[in-house]
């Protein structure tokens, strides 16, 4: 019954046909196509923070919570965002949780900041003093830029825990206003005043940072100034460039294993089994008599009834 309904349905004329009367009286019907139009739409990445599987201390099971979360249980902070007041707040927020859970290991911050207001970067840089001044040991990581204020921060770890990868980057520059200003020329010219006071304080910090003069320092900030992580150690704003390990090499034996390559000689196996297997050959292989045909070299040399 219901293959009768769908072939009846079939073949009743789609509503998108017109119905033409023909000169003769006669009615018949003008067929039409339906096109249905598919549109991909592009694979878009995950939105929400990854989840992570953790186990608490005493817990029997394990638990999901935030990618973030789990590294900050193991006091590492993630820093790689646009520093304002709300970045400010929760930075500080669990910088200052860090020290309550225990003042005496280490906090490992992670940076990548492409720029920063200047109060709530220096809110930072404040309260990463005051944690030193408190025996709290803080390391600093530049992953990729660390700009104005962000290179400040990156150096205002502890000394000797300074760190960069081979390829990141400071910038060391001026900042400006935090948001447009309005007023009148005496409000605004109050705000310029203040700004560059601030900006003069800020060469102060960094001078105090890198030991480097506060003349050197205003004469290399009256443009951007970009330093490699060579440079940034050279400068002193940091204190060690992080190197991939060499790989360990294999000491030189008798018999090479399988991998472990080494340059200049020929390789055991590349060169005694070869040329065992080229004589067997020349020589009409007299040991066939104990391999069937067809077995494969590579294969245990098993000897076959």
């Amino acid at each position: 019954m219901r293959l009768q309904l769908l072939l009846a349905s079939l073949a009743l004329p789609s509503l998108s046909s017109g119905f033409v009367t023909p000169q003769n009286g006669m009615t018949k019907t003008k067929s039409s196509t339906t096109s249905l139009s598919v549109k991909r739409m592009p694979i878009m990445m995950p939105t929400q923070e990854p989840m992570v599987p953790y186990r608490a201390p005493g817990s029997s099971y394990d638990q999901f919570i935030g990618l973030k979360s789990r590294q900050l249980r193991d006091r590492k902070l993630w820093i790689a965002r646009y520093i304002d007041d709300e970045a400010s707040n929760s930075i500080i927020s669990s910088l200052l949780y860090l020290q309550s859970e225990s003042d005496k290991e280490d906090i490992k911050l992670y940076l990548n900041i492409p720029g920063a207001n200047l109060r709530p970067a220096l809110a930072i840089y404040d309260a990463i003093s005051e944690l030193k001044a408190e025996g709290v040991k803080i390391a600093t990581t530049n992953i990729a830029l660390c700009a104005g204020m962000g290179a400040l921060i990156a150096g205002a770890g502890t000394k000797g825990m300074r760190y960069s990868l081979p390829n990141a980057r400071f910038l060391l520059q001026k900042t400006g206003m935090d948001q447009v200003f309005r007023g009148q020329a005496t409000d605004i010219a109050l705000e310029v005043r203040n700004i560059k006071k601030w900006n003069e304080k800020m060469n102060g910090e960094i001078s105090r940072v890198t030991g480097q003069s506060l003349e050197r320092i205003e004469n290399d900030l009256k443009r951007d100034f970009y330093l490699s992580s060579e440079e940034a150690v050279r400068y002193g704003l940091i204190d060690e460039v992080l190197l991939p390990m060499p790989g360990k090499r294999t000491p030189p034996s008798d018999v090479v294993d399988l991998g472990s390559f080494q340059s200049g000689n020929e390789q055991k196996y590349q060169g005694e089994m070869a040329s065992s297997r080229e004589d067997q050959q020349q020589q009409g292989a007299p040991n066939q008599g104990m391999f069937s045909n067809g077995d494969d070299d590579d294969g245990p040399k098993i000897a076959k009834g």
